[in-house]
């Protein structure tokens, strides 16, 4: 049997296959609130046979987002709009699915890529954006230092967006813990410069990213999966590295964590990626081999074979992929047939497949 094609179980929710679609933004919310895109993308998504997908980062409150485009859930009107999505795609779908909740922090309040993606001036609707420290992202606006009240404000905003996607019946949580953001900015010695009991040594820059996971998973339901997307390396001289995040997955474990997703860069401009194939597998090897945690590798993984392999080597027990399901919906079904796994298809695009399989019930 293909690795890809067999199911996986975290707590109470199996996974029918370790393909998972990854958060990508789209930039096409209204005030936070889902609009007909988000029907049509998450429409495909549905059918796509993959075992996992998610929604775009979903921010935890209109100074989190990272465009004024971004998806929210911090209202009652983004609610009812995610609703609506929700419920499309569980009347079509076989995947499960997941909401990526997030907080931009200083990389907040910036255009929409196709538009330039720099910082927006207040003159245009931009806002101030918060950070743990007043340092801004390359040359664009140093964010406020959060505060006590603060600091538990954002808290909260994690919490009472929790909340909200219980409501709506998602099936997995993850936090956006990495590229940059807010959480990644607590974490990295590069963006956090504070010198009380949330910066300066490790433990204390990992205490905030803790405390909100720890708060998250106290109004989670304890059935369901609770894990969080990290940036395992800066790419940046004495930034953030793979040994830090060994040690911080080690205490999300303590906490309840169920899977951590391994991305990485975002914090600051100048990190040098060395891009290739599959480069960041490796910190998704090693976070798994040294803490035993469920890990998720993306990052530049396109071919089926090459997915396969990884998870054959035991390098990580999920795959995710972004841009290759924006250029085809329909990966999952190249897979099943090349791999010979079988994949969840609407009998309504059975004549479109290659070697058509069963439809899962």
């Amino acid at each position: 049997m293909s690795t890809l094609f067999s199911p996986l179980t975290l707590r109470n929710l199996t996974l029918p296959n370790r393909v998972v679609v990854s958060p990508m933004c789209q930039y096409s919310a209204v005030d936070g609130t889902a609009t007909d895109w988000h029907i049509a993308h998450h429409g495909a998504l549905a059918i796509s046979g993959a075992g996992l997908a998610f929604t775009e980062a979903t921010h935890v409150s209109a100074v989190g987002r990272i465009t004024p485009r971004c998806l929210g859930l911090y209202s009652d009107d983004n609610e009812r709009a995610l609703a609506r999505v929700v419920a499309f795609y569980r009347e079509r779908g076989g995947s499960p699915l997941g909401i990526q909740l997030a907080h931009a922090g200083r990389k907040a309040s910036v255009e929409i890529p196709w538009q330039g993606g720099k910082p927006v001036p207040a003159a245009q609707g931009g806002w101030s954006t918060v950070g743990p420290s007043p340092i801004g992202f390359d040359d664009w606006p140093a964010p406020q230092a959060l505060d006590e009240a603060g600091l538990k404000r954002v808290k909260a905003e994690f919490v009472e967006a929790t909340r909200r996607a219980a409501r709506l019946g998602f099936d997995l949580v993850e936090l956006h813990g990495a590229h940059g953001y807010l959480m990644s900015e607590f974490l990295s010695p590069l963006a956090n410069t504070r010198t009380d009991g949330y910066g300066g040594s490790l433990e204390k820059r990992m205490r905030f990213p803790l405390e909100i996971f720890e708060a998250v998973r106290g109004v989670w339901p304890a059935d369901k999966p609770l894990g969080i997307r990290i940036s395992a390396s800066e790419y940046s001289d004495g930034g953030w590295s793979i040994d830090d995040a060994i040690q911080f997955v080690a205490e999300l474990k303590r906490l309840g964590c169920d899977f951590v997703d391994v991305s990485g860069g975002g914090v600051v401009a100048h990190q040098k990626i060395p891009l290739g194939p599959g480069y960041q597998v490796p910190f998704a090897e090693k976070i798994r081999r040294a803490t035993g945690m469920t890990t998720m590798a993306v990052g530049m993984i396109t071919d089926p074979k090459q997915a396969e392999a990884i998870l054959a080597a035991g390098q990580a027990d999920l795959i995710a992929l972004g841009r290759a399901f924006l250029r085809n919906p329909r990966w999952v079904w190249d897979a099943a047939d090349i791999l010979g796994g079988e994949a969840f298809c609407p009998p309504q695009y059975l004549r479109g497949r290659t070697t058509p399989l069963p439809v899962r019930a």
